[in-house]
């Protein structure tokens, strides 16, 4: 068998950051008539360039399979969506945004994050690929057209719509196999003068905070900004500066310009890096024995669950808990059911494990002593939520970044 080529340089890939076997894709949620059917399970094999340093996923799952009709709707988030909105001010702010400007959004789901640009009457522009997904962010009277951006699409978009002042893309390019074309769009959309802002998991906290389960099969590269900006700079992108932002366990918000110098805390993140080891390939191992200790903590706190005569359940069926679950083999015997606020996931179950998931109202119906917080980047906001859950003794359990019960 030969190696998987690297997406960013091309070299073979020899190198392993972490294996986590075989999982199915993690937002393949299944009907009730499908649990009988069979599911494909593809490879978690991460793989790290030994040239360039890019961790990646070999695209085991083609994005088209992935992304064209999608259940993760970004409004159901309330911070998430304020997240955007504060961004919307700021952006506004720094680049005297008005009717005259564009904002384009790659990646603009719901119109989670344009519709805050709309209510400032500053034009915009999604591009959604989900075409399930557009449709809903046109319906609420966001323009908003359904492709794949890169070099082609981005350039046809810029003919009929012109360039954009702003270009955004939130949690999208670790979203995408073809990361220099990808880039190559995001510079054809862009005014010369313009700026593009990405938001992506910092591969830096992912390995700090233990965040394997934020590894699935969508995730094609781990980024630390290093390879960001090389990737970026293939496109004629240069990185002028750099935000560090607790969305997601730990992210990036990065700007950058067809011209512009770094800012400083560009170095001082690029910095961070390398005192992390991480622009070295012998700095990012060891993160498999990391992954090990946070299975094997979980599955004895949920046997001895069990064997104590205490009930679980989860809460949330984001994606990165699908990798979590199916890396630790757990079924219904160990957590029974999971509840979630999108309506779209109600009566479905979970991809691989078949975790039926319920609406939150579950939880009061069947009072669970632990509720496991499958989403852990939300737990404040969920802790918060679920406050009623302590009128009957329920208490919270975090797996990432190491178990604990609250």
């Amino acid at each position: 068998m030969t190696d998987p080529a690297c997406r960013l340089c091309g070299e073979p890939l020899t190198r392993t950051f972490v294996d986590l076997g075989m999982s199915p894709p993690c937002e393949s949620y299944l009907r009730a008539d499908q649990l009988d059917s069979g599911e494909t399970f593809y490879p978690l094999h991460v793989r790290i360039c030994g040239n360039c340093l890019l961790v990646q996923l070999p695209a085991y799952v083609a994005a088209d399979d992935v992304f064209s009709d999608y259940l993760y709707f970004s409004s159901y988030s309330t911070s998430w969506v304020e997240h955007a909105r504060r961004f919307v001010v700021d952006m506004q702010e720094r680049l005297d945004l008005d009717e005259n400007s564009l904002i384009v959004e790659a990646a603009s789901n719901d119109g989670y994050l344009l519709q805050h640009a709309v209510a400032q009457n500053i034009p915009v522009l999604g591009i959604e690929p989900a075409a399930n997904i557009a449709k809903i962010a046109n319906e609420k009277g966001i323009r908003t057209e359904s492709y794949f951006l890169g070099e082609a699409t981005g350039k046809d978009a810029a003919a009929r719509h012109g360039k954009a002042d702003l270009v955004v893309g939130n949690n999208v390019f670790a979203h995408v196999p073809d990361i220099v074309d990808f880039a190559k769009g995001l510079r054809a959309l862009v005014k010369d003068d313009g700026l593009v802002s990405l938001e992506f998991p910092h591969l830096l906290r992912l390995i700090e905070n233990r965040q394997y389960d934020t590894i699935y099969h969508e995730h094609y590269q781990y980024l630390t900004l290093k390879t960001a900006a090389e990737a970026l700079g293939k496109a004629g992108l240069t990185v002028v500066d750099v935000q560090e932002l607790q969305s997601h366990g730990g992210s990036l918000r990065l700007f950058s310009s067809p011209s512009g110098e770094p800012t400083e805390l560009v170095g001082k993140v690029l910095q961070d890096e390398q005192d992390a080891g991480l622009h070295t390939v012998e700095g990012h191992l060891g993160f498999a024995d990391e992954v090990f200790t946070i299975k094997s903590d979980l599955l004895e706190f949920l046997i001895q669950a069990r064997r104590d005569g205490k009930t679980v359940a989860g809460y949330g069926a984001p994606g990165k808990g699908n990798t979590l679950l199916n890396h630790c083999g757990i079924r219904e015997d160990l957590l029974p059911y999971t509840v979630d606020r999108s309506p779209h996931k109600h009566g479905m179950y979970l991809p691989g494990t078949h975790i039926p998931i319920f609406a939150p109202e579950r939880l009061a119906e069947t009072r669970p002593d632990y509720i496991v917080i499958l989403p852990w980047n939300l737990r404040t906001e969920i802790v918060h939520q679920l406050g009623y859950a302590r009128e009957w003794g329920a208490r919270f359990v975090v797996p990432i970044p190491r178990l604990e019960v609250i």
